[in-house]
């Protein structure tokens, strides 16, 4: 986060455009091993308030709840504050190293949006369990998806419009077996209908799994239920070289969090070396997010302005960090972005 908010100041200083007011608030399992409260509602409010919410990395795996699950305030904020849209880039630009075997200089750029309230997270915390059996509820609901949908063809469009996709939108599921996705596919084709500038496809989960390793190139936003979209944009922060680099944003109608898809590997905490591009990237999809909202075009010039610099330092590889190959610490690989920008 340190290096993350510096750059953000930097970046406001020099632009003349826009500025930053940041509130701190706690939360998470060191607070809740302190006082046994996870999410305080100051905390909250603090951030039911603001223009937009920069998470850090959540999660220690040493303190739980009573019922033996992690402390998640990031899914208490998701459901508190209704961020229905979670969004996952996944990106590789041109040079950059991927496990997977791209032609020379060639990029990939694609969108997932997992829905983030409902589906097989809807029973977190209050599933049935007995001797001998144990069952989680999913819940698709209408109002959300219909919500989900309208905000996927709008980010699809708006892709288009940016020059960074194709306006192409398609719906994930399971539908040939689920009910319940046949129910989520009929009211995505139901949406589409309204949206003939976009065009709408199909796929199923497993095969859409196959095809980001094989053909990643040919996506360019995908929708899909939350546990399915949890999975599947992992396999999208492994295309791109690991988690270090996997931003991501929970979008409602009137609140926003950007916080990095990585956990907050407690192993290595207090070190100075974490990778910090991931948080980085997530303050980028603020800054355009943002911009977007205000109509303030310098935000949205300096959020690609932001990506550019991340990605000139990760293919050029000599300033990052261990996980990608290089040396350098979580300060060092800050100023690194800060120097290329």
């Amino acid at each position: 986060m340190e290096p993350t908010v510096a750059i953000l100041k930097s970046l406001a200083d020099a632009s003349g455009a826009y500025s930053f007011k940041f509130d701190f608030a706690d939360a998470g399992a060191s607070h809740y091993a302190k006082t046994g409260v996870s999410l305080p509602e100051a905390s909250l409010e603090s951030a039911r308030n603001a223009d937009a919410i920069l998470l850090s990395a959540m999660g220690l795996p040493s303190v739980r709840y009573e019922d033996g699950t992690e402390i998640s305030p990031q899914i208490d904020l998701r459901k508190e504050l209704n961020l229905f849209a979670g969004v996952r880039p996944v990106r590789i630009a041109p040079g950059q190293k991927s496990p997977l075997k791209l032609e020379e200089n060639q990029a990939i750029d694609f969108v997932l949006i997992r829905e983030s309230t409902e589906g097989l997270f809807y029973s977190q915390g209050k599933g049935e369990v007995t001797k001998d059996s144990a069952s989680e509820t999913m819940m698709i609901t209408r109002q959300t998806s219909e919500d989900l949908f309208q905000f996927a063809f709008s980010l699809a469009k708006q892709r288009k419009a940016l020059n960074q996709g194709k306006g192409e939108l398609t719906c994930v599921d399971k539908a040939n077996v689920f009910r319940a996705f046949a129910f989520f596919r009929d009211i995505f084709d139901k949406e589409a209908a309204k949206h003939t500038d976009v065009t709408a496809k199909h796929a199923y989960v497993d095969a859409t799994a196959l095809w980001m390793v094989t053909k990643p190139w040919d996506f360019d936003v995908l929708v899909t239920e939350n546990m399915f979209g949890d999975i599947l944009s992992d396999l999208g922060a492994g295309l791109m070289g690991g988690l270090g680099l996997a931003p991501s944003a929970d979008i409602g109608k009137h609140n926003a969090v950007f916080q990095p898809c990585h956990g907050s590997a407690p192993d290595i905490a207090g070190q100075n070396i974490a990778n910090p591009f991931a948080m980085i990237l997530s303050a980028a999809m603020m800054l355009e997010w943002l911009g977007l909202k205000a109509d303030n075009q310098q935000m949205i010039k300096d959020a690609q302005l932001l990506r550019d610099a991340v990605d000139a330092v990760v293919v050029d590889g000599k300033k990052t960090t261990r996980d990608l190959g290089g040396s350098s610490n979580t300060t060092q690989a800050g100023e690194a972005v800060m120097e290329r920008l």
